[in-house]
């Protein structure tokens, strides 16, 4: 028979209990960390998301009537605790093939909707074109 004797401690000393905690503490902040940014990234996505929903919204109306009236509109909206300032304009169409002339029957609608993001001022713009639908039609004789 062979007997093992062994001297010395059979359990963890306190010297190791603290390296292994202090590990442990160094892996889960890290996890703190990228746990609160991606929290902010996903408040600046929601902001945006906002405001492009409220950029089409306003195009969406101004798009509604057959044929917009040039001029500029704006205001201020208050969504899920985000103040929203949008400005809508209505200009006629232009193009560099006409040499910046205005095309007939052709109106840009453009929305530009900004917010305060932190220490920051943000914006987003969205343009769509809206055609006469009676520049086609005969005319009376």
């Amino acid at each position: 028979m062979n007997a093992r004797i062994t001297t010395g401690p059979k359990a963890f000393t306190f010297i190791e209990v603290l390296v292994a905690l202090a590990v442990a503490a160094i892996g889960l902040l890290s996890l703190l960390r990228l746990h609160l940014s991606s929290m902010a990234t996903a408040d600046v996505a929601q902001a945006q998301t906002q405001a492009v929903f409220l950029a089409q919204e306003k195009l969406a109306e101004l798009s509604a009537p057959d044929y917009p009236q040039r001029g500029t509109d704006s205001g201020v909206v208050e969504r899920n605790g985000l103040r929203l300032a949008w400005t809508t304009e209505i200009t006629d169409a232009h193009s560099r093939a006409t040499g910046g002339w205005p095309l007939r029957g052709l109106r840009q609608v453009r929305c530009t909707v900004a917010w305060q993001q932190g220490a920051s001022r943000k914006t987003v713009q969205m343009d769509t074109y809206i055609a006469d639908s009676r520049t086609n039609e005969p005319k009376p004789q």
